[in-house]
Parts: C-alpha cells; structure tokens; sequence
C-alpha cells in the first residue's frame, strides 16, 4: 500500500526546482527593473508576481488532469492555435514584427502556446503503435504539423521560436524508435544548406551524403529522391538567405564573427559579457550591478536577464541556477524513461527538449556563443506568454510523473 503511495505521487524535485526558478525570476527581475521607478513595488515587477502566481496555479490544475484528457483535445487545441497564428500574422503587433494579438484587452504570443502544444500533438500522432516513425507518410505527417506552425512564425517574423518548433522533431522521432540512418537522412538537407555557400563545401557534402546513401544498399529510388532533395536545398539555399531580414542577417554574420557590429547586435553582446565578467566569483551583490542597475545592457529584464543574475550574483550564483536547470531537465528525461504510457512519455521527452534548447540558446546568446535569437531564459525571463507557457509544459512533465505508471 505504501509503494503504491510512493509510486502514484507527482515528482518532488520538479516541484521544487519550478519553486526555485520562480524566486530567481522574482528576484532578477526586481533587480534588472528597480532603477526604472521611484517605488520599490513597479509595475514589471507587480505583473511579473502576477503572471508566476497564474502560471503556478494553472501548473497545478495540469498536474492532476488525466493524460487521456490531454490527448483528447490536442488536435482541437492545435486548429485553434494555428488560426490565432494566421490572425497573427494579419492583425498582431510588435515593434517591426506581428508577434502579439490582442485578445480580450490582453497582448497574447501565440507562437509561445504553440510550443506544448505542437508537443502534445506530436505525442498523440506517435503514440499509436502503427505509427512507426520509420514509414515515410507518417515522416510526411509529422512533418507537416511541424512545418505549418513554423512558417507562421518565421513570418512574423519570429526565427527564434520558430526554430523551437523544428528541434523537438528529431529528439521525438528518435524516443518514438526511428534508427540514426532516418536521422542522418532528415538532417542531411540542413547540412546541405549550410555547406551550400560554398561551391567545394557543398560539393564535398554531397559526395559524402552519396557515399552514404550507396553503403546503405536501400535502393535506386530512395538515393534518388534524397540525392536530388538535397541538391534543390543547395540552389534554394541563396534565396532563402536573401529572404531574411536585414537584422536576422546581422545577427547571424556577427555571431559568425564576419561582422562586429559594436552599435547594433554586437553592443548588446558586448555589454552581456561585461556584466557576466564583473560579476566575479562571488557577485557584486543584488541591486549593486554596475551594468546592471546603470541599464548599460538593453533587454535585461527579458532576454539577456541571465546577465543581470551572473554580474549580482557572480559565478557561484550562475552555476547554482545552470545546475537547477540541469537537475530538472536530467529529472524530466528520467520521468520520460520510467512511464509506462507511450504517449506521455513522448510528451515529456518533447517538452524536455524545448526546455533545453531554449536554456542552451539564451545563455549561449548572452556569453557570445550562440546569435541573438530572442528566446527568453524560461522561467526567469520577464514576459506573461512566456512565463504561463513554462509553468503549463512544467505541469504538463509533472503531470506524468503522477501517472508514469499507468497505462492510457
């Protein structure tokens, strides 16, 4: 009766680790705003309080719905988010893009309440035994669902999240059984379009795709097909490239270091390493940032709030908080692998990886190493799309640790 008990319980160190990022984010967010009004108690501030208390108490209420609940509306939930995408793109607003859609007096980023739900689509479609990820019509439908979201968004134009959505494919695929040859053979055209603007990468990339696609022995037409699909990415790659906006290519040729950019993308990296650098071992102390509190770093409350808590809190404290995202993300794949249920177990792993790709984006963003994609750290980020979408997937992941023993 008392393993019983233990084993139908919602996992502690999830709970824990969600309480945690919330006070980091109360308390980064106080920090990185504070020396923008005259009160203790502002208005980011107040919001911010009141977007964790929504999130936690809407975590809370996923925690305990039944997983079959969940599957049930994913498709209903998925044909209402991508019209709110395509309303988007007709009626949002934003400051030189469409991110936000005003519903009910409040500005809303769909794209973000995409991401659990694209997941737990995923997750449905996959979870039928027949649907083995190794058929190419259920490759094709996957896909689909994958790639409609994504070019709603990419015209927004959000790259970013946009990106979010593509990752969770192949973790998903590979979880669901798809061998490492499909795998190679799906990240074989994103290869290509990289080694595409130059003539002898490209021309090597491709020998070497051919060779593989030969040893494989698995057929005339399969080489074909993926021979010629990743030749057309080679000539579409140029275009795609001049298709960008002027500040998307600026963000990707400074990351790439083929453009310094000091005033525009690069400031704002410069100034983040600046911040993460004073910080120190221990950290200047909260309130006491330099960077911080003198608002040399734009975006400090929202995408580069990772700044904000290395220069006050120094080293100590920054490795303390990567080492509370590695035990949740460490603690989600855990879950993933113990469920009994194949669809919730595909949804953990797939929320898992929006987790990690987003923490390894926007810190490698404000150290220098990844480009400004304008991913908000989650949790800690200020924002209410971005904070309800956090505590939603967290109640969601806690949610199968309740019922990873159970079959639906």
């Amino acid at each position: 009766m008392l393993k019983d008990i233990r084993r139908n319980r919602v996992d502690v160190v999830i709970i824990v680790c969600v309480l945690i990022f919330a006070a980091s984010s109360l308390l980064a967010v106080f920090s990185a705003t504070f020396a923008t009004e005259s009160v203790i108690w502002n208005s980011t501030f107040s919001r911010q309080v009141l977007w964790i208390i929504m999130g936690l108490f809407i975590g809370a209420i996923i925690t305990f719905i039944p997983p079959a609940w969940i599957a049930s509306s994913a498709y209903k939930l998925y044909i209402i988010l991508i019209i709110l995408l395509f309303l988007t793109y007709f009626m949002g607003s934003g400051v030189g893009s469409r991110r936000w859609l005003s519903i009910l007096g409040l500005n809303i980023q769909v794209s973000e309440f995409m991401k659990p739900v694209l997941v737990v689509v995923l997750a449905r479609f996959l979870a039928k035994d027949y649907r083995t990820p190794d058929r190419p019509d259920v490759l094709f439908a996957v896909s689909m669902l994958v790639f409609l979201p994504f070019i709603l968004v990419l015209q927004q134009p959000d790259l970013g999240t946009s990106l979010v959505y593509l990752v969770v494919l192949l973790p998903v695929f590979y979880w669901r059984g798809l061998s490492p040859f499909v795998i190679f053979v799906l990240c074989s055209p994103m290869i290509t379009f990289f080694a595409s603007f130059n003539f002898w990468t490209f021309f090597i990339v491709i020998l070497l795709i051919s060779a593989i696609l030969y040893l494989s022995r698995r057929g005339r037409v399969f080489f074909t097909v993926v021979f010629l699909f990743n030749i057309a990415i080679g000539i579409i790659a140029p275009i795609a490239w001049n298709s960008l906006h002027v500040y998307q290519k600026q963000r990707i040729l400074t990351f790439l270091g083929l453009s310094s950019d000091p005033q525009g993308v690069g400031y704002q990296i410069i100034q983040s390493k600046v911040a993460i650098g004073s910080g120190g071992l221990f950290g200047k102390g909260v309130l006491q940032g330099t960077q911080t509190q003198l608002r040399f770093l734009p975006a400090q409350h929202t995408d580069f709030i990772f700044s904000v808590i290395a220069e006050e809190l120094g080293f100590i404290g920054a490795i303390l908080l990567l080492a509370v995202f590695m035990i949740f993300l460490v603690r989600g794949i855990y879950i993933a692998s113990t469920t009994k249920d194949q669809f919730t177990g595909l949804l953990t792993i797939g929320l898992v990886t929006v987790f990690a790709f987003q923490i390894v984006v926007n810190i490698g963003m404000t150290v220098g190493i990844m480009p400004v994609t304008g991913i908000p750290l989650p949790f800690i980020s200020y924002g209410g799309s971005s904070m309800l979408t956090c505590m939603i997937m967290a109640g969601l992941i806690a949610n199968t640790s309740l019922h990873r023993y159970k079959l639906y």
